[in-house]
């Protein structure tokens, strides 16, 4: 099987990572994306090394889809290592694991530390727990790789405390672009559902607080779903099964054909495939649908569990956004959740890697309630509007920074001038870039012109300071050249080369530096070449 060029991008760069002493790391890839197939083929070079795997799930679709992967795509057979099933003395050199029965301490006892020398994780986002953590350290020398379609989870500890670095990550937005998966239209309903007396635990809003909270708006959703919904497949999360069994009865009342699946449901398969062949036009279940189950024709999402992790946000949308023949959007449908927390997941959380940026996005697709806003073009409105904002408060910053004289740049003048969104955005994620930045970090930013008491992790030093050699290995305009002719008015010196702002800066020197040399209008003067 010949992996998309992302894929292979992505098998090589775990590989590098391994190569560089680096054992834990993670790899992104979207929904849809085929992350089984490049985990499978890494298994596969393990294999050809001499090495033994052992594939991590916690639950036994995920555990059944990857062996059924991995023998398709390379031929090799698994052992399994599930409840009574045990891969020890079994000639496979691939095993796929239950966390739930590994976990255990007479289980585990069996396997001596060095047995597995690669392990992946599938559903990365589950990891931090105790019971994988419990596994991860019987094996404390095997090369780890963690497979998830968004790096996050719910009660905030982040996956930089178990992974030591990000492979590959490939973006949801790349893979619309490239082809590989379905645009987004989101479109959000002028109806208020308030959930701002939901209680909290573990992380996320109470399933049973919601369920309580939602029953109200049922008839008021279906009405909505009969104006936008008829003709699409569509997929609901609800957060109970009784929930999700009352709206399947009330979705059939107003026309639809609906069904319903939960973890009881002795015919869940056979509504499964129904449902896929277009028996049912809506399917209502309450989180089952979350992770291990495909159908490329759904062309509407609905979330009527309104979650704070963005992982399980992107999971339950992920079921929309495969291709399918015919179908040129995936429809997300979004409410106006009432809650007095702001951490709720939208629509831009999807797409958004900056908070500024999602909360602005989110903003105008609620002004545009009522009207399908295809999600890429919303991200670069909300992406615009943010940047006008920032340097509106930046000219204000700037008037106050010009009646004092400051010998260092301020951090986010620089980000500004040289329109570094990556720079401005920046959020640490591994642990080595959350601390604060060292004194030789800090000496060097004094040294190339930066104040740095402005940046507060290591991070974001590394990161301003691998751009400013870049500049200086591109010769372009310094950050106190950039301080020193934004502060006579011109703007976007950042993009200036050393020697244009050099020259300027002689130009104005010579004048007496009384201001701009006589003929030059700094609002609109670009430099020559």
């Amino acid at each position: 099987m010949e992996l998309r060029p992302y894929q292979q991008e992505a098998k090589d760069k775990i590989f590098e990572e391994w190569e560089k002493g680096v054992n834990r790391t993670l790899l992104v890839l979207p929904t849809g994306c085929g992350k089984t197939i490049v985990f499978a083929k890494v298994t596969e070079d393990c294999v050809r090394n001499g090495n033994r795997v052992l594939i991590l799930a916690h639950r036994g679709e995920l555990l059944e889809q990857a062996a059924d992967k991995i023998g398709k795509a390379t031929g090799l057979g698994c052992a399994t290592e599930k409840a009574e099933q045990s891969c020890l003395g079994s000639w496979f050199r691939v095993t796929v694991g239950s966390v739930q029965t590994l976990m255990r301490e007479k289980r585990l006892r069996q396997f001596p530390a060095d047995y597995f020398n690669t392990i992946i994780i599938d559903e990365a986002h589950h990891c931090i727990s105790d019971s994988y953590q419990k596994v991860l350290k019987h094996f404390p020398d095997a090369q780890v790789l963690g497979v998830t379609a968004t790096p996050d989870r719910g009660d905030m500890r982040n996956l930089g405390e178990v992974f030591e670095s990000l492979a590959y990550e490939y973006t949801l937005p790349k893979a619309i672009k490239e082809g590989y998966l379905s645009p987004i239209k989101a479109l959000t309903i002028p109806l208020k559902l308030d959930i701002s007396g939901v209680g909290m635990s573990a992380g996320d809003f109470k399933v049973g607080d919601l369920g309580t909270a939602l029953d109200p708006y049922l008839y008021q959703i279906a009405d909505e779903m009969v104006k936008y919904c008829m003709d699409r497949k569509t997929v609901v999360f609800l957060p109970l099964v009784k929930t999700s069994q009352k709206f399947r009865d009330i979705l059939n009342e107003r026309g639809f054909q609906a069904a319903e699946v939960n973890g009881e449901s002795r015919d869940r398969a056979e509504i499964l495939e129904a449902f896929d062949r277009g028996t049912y036009n809506v399917l209502c279940n309450s989180m089952l649908l979350t992770e291990g189950w495909d159908c490329p024709s759904v062309d509407c999402v609905i979330v009527l569990r309104p979650t704070k992790v963005r992982s399980l946000y992107s999971q339950m949308v992920g079921r929309g956004t495969r291709l399918h023949p015919g179908k040129d959007h995936l429809l997300l449908l979004d409410f106006l959740w009432h809650t007095e927390r702001h951490e709720l997941c939208h629509p831009a959380s999807l797409i958004c890697d900056n908070e500024e940026v999602a909360q602005k996005m989110t903003e105008n697709l609620e002004e545009a309630a009522g009207c399908p806003v295809d999600l890429e073009e919303a991200e670069h409105q909300a992406a615009e509007d943010v940047v006008a904002q920032r340097e509106e408060a930046l000219a204000k910053q700037l008037e106050e920074m010009r009646k004092r004289k400051k010998k260092l740049v301020d951090p986010l003048q620089f980000e500004m001038s040289i329109q570094a969104e990556d720079l401005s955005g920046y959020v640490p994620a591994f642990g080595w870039e959350m601390a604060p930045p060292s004194e030789k970090q800090k000496k060097e930013l004094e040294k190339r012109g930066i104040l740095p008491d402005e940046i507060d992790n290591a991070g974001k030093a590394s990161m301003l300071l691998d751009r400013l050699h870049k500049r200086q290995e591109a010769g372009l305009s310094t950050p106190k050249q950039i301080r020193c002719l934004e502060k006579y008015g011109f703007i976007h010196v950042g993009s200036w080369s050393f020697d244009a702002a050099k020259n300027m800066i002689d130009r104005i020197a010579a004048a007496g530096w009384r201001g701009a040399p006589r003929g030059i209008d700094p609002n609109t003067y670009i430099p020559e070449g």
